[in-house]
């Protein structure tokens, strides 16, 4: 990718909070955990039904 995009999500304080103490927990900050989180759920998307290809835009 020749750009990185923002995503700005809205979750409650509850949802914040465990998410940073899970990162805290694998050593990630709260972005960093997001994106692995998104990772994951990309690849295993792609495990199961084939690599998402991007459009030439």
């Amino acid at each position: 990718m020749s750009k990185e995009k923002h995503l700005g999500i809205r979750i409650d304080s509850e949802m914040h909070y465990k998410i940073g103490y899970i990162s805290k927990y694998e050593g990630r900050s709260i972005n960093g955990q997001i994106r692995y989180l998104l990772n994951k759920c990309i690849k295993e998307f792609e495990d199961e039904n084939g690599k998402i290809e991007m459009d030439n835009e």
